[in-house]
């Protein structure tokens, strides 16, 4: 019952007087509320590069060859080196289908940007242009909605058919039937044959504004000198083959280029996982750092609550000697005290956290950010809030338990 009196008494505190109160807790609800705000950002990020981004960028269970990775380039006499690796050909591209013996479906694709123009005059720029074989199609998960796709067989001698994403059909068509018109790539004719399903956006970038067409078609002189792909890729089937799918593919290329034990590869092959490992580095690092910076504000008003704590003990010092003479106990003004300060910040907290939740998701809609609220990071807010109040109302309950009951009464 005297606990929850004491929040009563923190609570009346707080409505009486309204605007000191909320000075009080403003360092206690600004930590809070960026503390929130961070984590959720950084969490929607790290979940969206883990999972949608993984899967979307690379295909599930893939293996990847490439001349070299996917990871940042700082330059150097790395780079250098880097820039004469041989390229990736399609003679590479048939051996690993050929030789591997882990079960894998295994294409190549090249891609770059560029201007496609239809029948009609009407154009659209930035298209991401994909050469790719039929087994792209089946790794990437895209799904024709409308039309269909090229056949093994099409892909096999080169013809000059497209598959369009949503919008550049849309862009370049209106409202025409897009199946059967023209569209010319680089100068190079095709006849479009399917239409993507939708696939939205990756960092408010469209994913339907893109055009794919078979490697060995045209297309080859727009993406790469004839006879290179970008990169191989291939699709374990079990999602336990990747790392031995992985292995082999190395030791395949090691064998074509004629490596020593002793030599380094000079190309590269690599997991989804791989690829993004240097993201865990930095959300590793950000996880901690954030939310450390963030909490210097927390100290801040755990300050200000411990200086509202102090002035409120002296004045009720009466108070506090009247209570001891009825025969209060050391305990029951140290508890009370305390009470009142955790229920002091715990409302900054809880402020702090419906704040937060509030631009977290206002960030989602407004940004390309992929904000996520996770309750473990609601909980640590409230539970910061609370060992604020904690610290911060030690020192001024002992002061204010410690108080004689004859010299409490006779303070003015």
């Amino acid at each position: 019952m005297q606990f929850i009196e004491a929040i009563r008494l923190a609570l009346q505190q707080i409505w009486t007087e309204k605007l000191k109160s909320f000075f009080s807790l403003l360092g206690v609800i600004v930590g809070v509320m960026f503390l929130i705000v961070v984590v959720s950002i950084v969490e929607g990020l790290d979940r969206y590069i883990t999972e949608d981004l993984a899967t979307a960028a690379f295909g599930a269970n893939t293996v990847t060859l490439q001349r070299w990775g996917d990871g940042p380039d700082f330059g150097g006499s790395g780079a250098r080196a880097r820039q004469r690796r041989p390229r990736i050909t399609y003679e590479d591209w048939e051996a690993v289908k050929e030789q591997i013996t882990v079960p894998a479906i295994v294409g190549a694709e090249s891609s770059t940007g560029g201007e496609i123009v239809a029948d009609n005059g009407q154009s659209v720029d930035n298209v991401r242009i994909h050469a790719v074989s039929s087994e792209i199609m089946v790794i990437r998960d895209w799904v024709v909605e409308k039309g269909r796709t090229f056949s093994p067989q099409e892909a096999e001698r080169g013809a000059n058919v497209v598959v369009l994403g949503t919008e550049t059909a849309d862009l370049l068509f209106e409202n025409l039937d897009p199946i059967g018109r023209r569209v010319r790539i680089r100068g190079f004719a095709y006849r479009v044959i399917g239409i993507l399903e939708e696939q939205g956006s990756m960092f408010g970038q469209s994913l339907d504004n893109q055009a794919i067409a078979p490697a060995r078609s045209r297309i080859q002189a727009v993406t790469n000198p004839r006879g290179i792909v970008g990169q191989v890729v291939a699709q374990a089937l079990e999602q336990a083959d990747v790392r031995p799918l992985q292995r082999e593919i190395e030791g395949i290329m090691r064998a074509r280029r004629r490596l020593r034990p002793s030599q380094n590869n000079n190309f590269v092959v690599e997991t989804a996982e791989d690829a993004l490992a240097f993201w865990d580095d930095i959300s590793r690092i950000l996880f901690i750092a954030l939310p450390g910076l963030v909490s210097i504000s927390l100290v801040v008003g755990g300050v200000v609550i411990m200086n509202i704590m102090l002035v409120s003990v002296m004045q009720r010092t009466r108070e506090i000697g009247v209570r001891k003479a009825i025969g209060a106990r050391r305990r029951d003004i140290l508890s009370q005290i305390l009470i009142e300060s955790i229920t002091l910040s715990g409302a900054g907290a809880v402020l702090g956290v419906a704040i937060g939740v509030g631009l977290t998701y206002l960030v989602r809609t407004l940004s390309p950010l992929p904000a996520a609220v996770d309750v473990k990071w609601i909980a640590l807010g409230v539970a910061l809030g609370v060992l604020v109040g904690v610290t911060s109302g030690v020192y001024p309950a002992v002061r204010a338990s410690k108080l004689a009951p004859v010299d409490a009464l006779r303070y003015e």
